[in-house]
């Protein structure tokens, strides 16, 4: 599944004939002309980057910086501004930006600079906790087994996206993408199937697979 680019910035054409740009190497992008547009954008849907503007989009940008970092601690974040200075750069990233690209910029090379943050953040979450202590019952997404039994290698990837996401909605888009790279009623219905098997492992263990309409699903311990 493509990897999803949402673009805040308030140079329409700019930002259009970026977005083009994206959408012709494989990307899905997606513009917001304004910051609060950008955050009702992430508030609604998965996103795997986010590009902004630190100007010119209707609200402070260092502001927007630190409300989104906020709201996704993990996203990652790129800055595409005009501003240059050393402190502007120093204070985009303390607020938690992982990238700075002063305009004009090469679109290949924002490209590279896109996959290089991606990669970092796919090792990251590779390197993360893949034992969970579940009221006492196991699961190990390392040799897929919950309690020593054995179970399907989706439904091991998909409780580890919830387990180390437990309480929290896992967005069903990042789940088909990561788990089946496509989003199609085939999919879903698969999606469906494995959430009803982890039910079956996971009611021993008091917890539950809990389903958010329209939104995704979470882990919940009902203990």
């Amino acid at each position: 599944m493509a990897t999803r680019i949402l673009i805040i910035d308030g140079d329409i054409s700019l930002s259009t004939v970026l977005c083009d740009y994206l959408s012709s190497r494989g990307y899905k992008a997606q513009t917001a002309s304004d910051g609060r547009k950008g955050l009702e954008a992430l508030r609604e849907a998965h996103w795997d980057v986010v590009l902004t503007e630190l100007q010119g989009i209707g609200m402070n940008g260092y502001e927007l910086l630190r409300d989104i970092r906020h709201r996704l601690p993990r996203i990652p974040l790129i800055v595409l501004t005009t501003r240059s200075d050393r402190e502007d750069q120093m204070r985009a990233f303390q607020l938690g930006a992982d990238d700075y690209q002063t305009k004009p910029f090469s679109m290949d090379i924002l490209i590279c600079r896109i996959e290089a943050v991606l990669r970092r953040v796919r090792e990251y979450e590779e390197s993360k906790q893949k034992v969970f202590d579940l009221n006492g019952h196991v699961f190990d997404a390392l040799h897929q087994t919950f309690d020593g039994v054995h179970m399907p290698s989706r439904a091991s990837e998909l409780l580890l996206m919830l387990c180390r996401n437990e309480g929290n909605i896992v967005d069903r888009h990042r789940i088909l993408s990561a788990l089946w790279k496509e989003d199609n009623a085939f999919t879903s219905r698969s999606l469906g199937v494995y959430v009803n098997h982890l039910r079956h492992f996971l009611t021993p263990a008091g917890y539950t697979v809990v389903a958010v309409r329209y939104k995704g699903y979470k882990l919940v311990n009902n203990n």
